[in-house]
């Protein structure tokens, strides 16, 4: 005798198992407040640079914003001043931040 096969249960969403742990719901909350930092400087960027940066993450030290190459780095770097005044100016208290190249391997 075969027993019938019953239906499997329904999978959580991603985002629902996220919101449900602790721990992964303040990683979440972290990963928002960057991007949202990152969507307020984008015009403070020249263009074009806005594309070669990734939000890194916020932690006790700072944010850390990631650069695809030393170049974008090095513009980027010239620019923390406004950056940082800007995203003041908005209500972010952001004391310092750290621009980080990422590797190609």
């Amino acid at each position: 005798m075969s027993r019938p096969l019953s239906k499997p249960p329904s999978g959580t969403p991603v985002m629902t198992a996220i919101e449900q742990s602790g721990s992964l719901t303040g990683l979440l909350q972290v990963h928002r407040q960057s991007a949202l930092y990152l969507s307020t400087i984008q015009t403070v960027l020249p263009p074009g640079l806005g594309a070669q940066i990734k939000a890194g993450p916020i932690d006790e030290d700072g944010w850390c914003l990631l650069v695809q190459h030393n170049a974008a780095g090095a513009k980027l770097r010239q620019l923390l001043p406004a950056i940082s005044a800007h995203l003041r100016a908005k209500g972010h208290p952001v004391n310092t931040i750290r621009v980080k190249v990422m590797s190609n391997r």
